[in-house]
């Protein structure tokens, strides 16, 4: 039997108590498929369905690329992999980053309601930054539910809070009552709904994660080039605009919201800073070590300048520490 309805779920920092909680509480019958993606190193033991099959009655399983859906069953996305929807099937793709990760959210959220439509329920949970808001956005656009975990409850806001400010959300509400809403989302009636034309966008973006080459695919349609430059490949990023929002992609496919280039472009300074700071403490070592045996061989030889250029240089190293200190404060704040 073939599940008529899917819910999708998407978590990041504070994800895994969080999904235990949840799949706590799901009793053994329900009905529907249940898609997971959690953010995750690639590195990641990849234990996460172990983990919350034992928290609850339903079967886990850790997606299997073209495995077929079925009813009353939660698959969650593997490590490195993108988790996609396919007309009764899962996909497994090792297509571009999104918002910095793979698995990331949004291309789960997007596949799925690209195939299910006014079928699809979006639940996005705890984590930082905003991934999984074009997806939520994208399940609205197509006549799907939106729930979103209340921010206040949330072991980490800023997911859930981008979510409801961005997207016009069914659903804000504290974990424990998000098991009861699905169940009662998932056992009422289905309304019969008009077909939804898929968009453009949505259709080049899924295509682009499930490998396909973005040029052919058709990136260039999806917004003007803007000034910035991808931090992964250093391709030019184009604009997409979605109502008040502002996405980037390049003709690589990999795709970012602002918070989450951002983000990256702070690492990427604050890498550029340390390797900065690392080269200046070599070069006062050096000038030290030069002073020092210039003082053993010619002890009449004044070598005060080159002490001051080492003591300048151990200066403005420090200057730098504190920049990398308050940067990285201002970011903890914001996030």
């Amino acid at each position: 039997m073939q599940t008529k309805q899917l819910v999708v779920i998407g978590a990041s920092a504070g994800g895994i108590e969080t999904l235990r909680e949840l799949v706590k509480l799901l009793p053994a019958d329900f009905p529907t498929a249940i898609a997971v993606v959690l953010h995750t190193s690639p590195q990641s033991p990849g234990v996460l369905a172990e983990i919350l099959e034992r928290s609850g009655s339903l079967p886990v399983e850790t997606a299997r690329d073209m495995q077929r859906l079925q009813p009353g069953t939660i698959y969650v996305a593997p490590p490195d992999f993108h988790l996609l929807v396919e007309p009764g099937r899962l996909r497994l793709t090792k297509g571009p980053r999104e918002n910095r990760f793979r698995p990331a959210i949004d291309p789960l959220f997007r596949s799925a309601a690209q195939v299910f439509g006014p079928a699809v329920i979006g639940v996005i949970l705890t984590g930082n930054l905003d991934d999984g808001t074009a997806g939520l956005s994208t399940v609205k656009q197509l006549g799907g539910t939106a729930i979103v975990q209340d921010p206040q409850d949330a072991m980490f806001p800023s997911m859930p809070l981008s979510a409801t400010r961005h997207v016009q959300v069914d659903h804000v509400v504290p974990l424990a009552d998000i098991a009861p809403l699905l169940m009662r989302l998932t056992s009422a009636q289905p309304v019969a709904t008009p077909a939804h034309q898929i968009p453009d966008m949505v259709d080049i973006e899924v295509k682009i994660a499930k490998e396909e080459d973005p040029v052919k695919a058709g990136v260039f349609r999806l917004g003007p080039p803007s000034p910035l430059a991808c931090p992964e490949c250093h391709g030019v990023l184009r604009e997409l605009k979605e109502g008040l929002t502002v996405r980037f992609r390049c003709h690589t496919g990999h795709a970012y919201s602002a918070e989450s280039l951002l983000a990256e472009i702070n690492e990427s300074v604050e890498t550029s800073l340390w390797n900065t700071i690392r080269a200046m403490q070599e070069g006062t070592l050096l000038m030290q070590r030069i002073a020092e045996h210039a003082d053993q061989v010619h002890p009449a030889t004044d070598n005060s300048k080159l002490a001051e250029r080492a003591a300048e240089l151990d200066r403005q190293s420090d200057v730098l520490r504190s920049m990398i200190g308050d940067a990285t404060a201002i970011a903890h704040n914001e996030s």
